[in-house]
């Protein structure tokens, strides 16, 4: 598949009197992993449901595989999967009774030899006869992406893949999610976790209120925001004083015995800067480059901290 694998214009869904989604567009190559960003209620997972066919759109279009969303719901269904917050394994059968269940219902040819393959690729082969009740969180998650793979779907929809993981089994779900890629699988990740999507994704969209509010990669998405400087700290209060004086923009906490100078932090503005202070003579104990962080764009364009980024 080349090109885009999914593309949306003018999505608009209602509930009553509330819109959840206003109109938005959406272009996703295919053989990426794009990730939707939004706080809680923005319609990130409404999105998801059109776009999986799960409910009707008011008024917009969509195709995804190359197949439109409302007129070709099977088509659709048969080129994708999807994988939820909460891992959809039935707790009462062993893992590769879950894969070979999925394969029966998805009439899977070979479907032994795939769920074997599967096992082996999401290292579940000594837990395979075991019921997914003793699971880990982690070894949950895998064996439901495990599931969504059975049919070999071009486009996997993951909604907050590693939510409740801890720090290394959601690196676990990353490689394998980045494994998924190099093999042609298209992602589109919703996440609550910033630097999953700033590890992960190679564009963003950021949905607030129901519009999207900005798109780009992340590194063009940081640029959108000002707010970058360095810190510098000094050894004494005579060193902080004369560097005060001499960079009067910044700002001065006494205690840490650091200024915090605004500016470009670029290698050029900052070997100037360390050049200046060489000149009048002051030395520092230490420096820090901040750039904006994905945090730092989420706050910016929906006024919103990063914790309220949910569902």
């Amino acid at each position: 598949m080349n090109g885009s694998a999914i593309t949306a214009s003018g999505l608009r869904k209602t509930f009553g009197r509330q819109v959840v989604l206003d109109g938005i567009d959406l272009d996703v190559p295919a053989g990426s992993i794009f990730s939707l960003l939004g706080p809680n209620g923005a319609g990130k997972t409404t999105t998801v449901n059109l776009l999986t066919t799960l409910v009707h759109a008011d008024a917009g279009t969509a195709r995804v595989a190359g197949h439109d969303i409302a007129a070709e719901t099977k088509a659709v269904r048969k080129a994708i999967g999807v994988t939820g917050q909460f891992a959809a394994v039935d707790e009462l059968l062993t893992g590769r009774e879950n894969l070979r269940l999925m394969a029966d219902l998805k009439r899977v040819p070979d479907g032994e030899r795939v769920v074997t393959g599967l096992l082996e690729r999401f290292d579940l082969t000594d837990a395979a006869p075991k019921l997914a009740a003793t699971y880990s969180g982690g070894m949950r998650r895998k064996l439901d992406l495990a599931m969504t793979l059975v049919g070999r779907p071009q486009i996997i929809f993951l909604d907050e893949p590693t939510t409740g993981l801890d720090p290394r089994s959601r690196r676990t779900m990353w490689d394998i999610v980045r494994e998924l890629v190099a093999d042609g699988v298209t992602i589109f990740l919703t996440t609550q976790y910033l630097d999953e999507a700033d590890q992960l994704a190679a564009r963003i969209a950021v949905l607030d209120h129901g519009r999207i509010v900005a798109h780009g990669t992340p590194a063009e998405l940081k640029r959108q925001i000002r707010g970058s400087h360095v810190r510098l700290r000094f050894p004494d209060h005579t060193q902080l004083d004369a560097a005060a004086r001499a960079l009067p923009d910044a700002v001065r906490d006494e205690h840490d015995l650091t200024l915090r100078v605004p500016g470009d932090s670029d290698v050029r503005s900052l070997r100037a800067l360390l050049d200046r202070l060489d000149t009048h003579g002051i030395a520092i104990e230490e420096f820090a480059v901040h750039t904006p962080d994905l945090d730092d764009v989420f706050l910016a364009l929906t006024g919103r901290p990063t914790a309220e980024v949910t569902q």
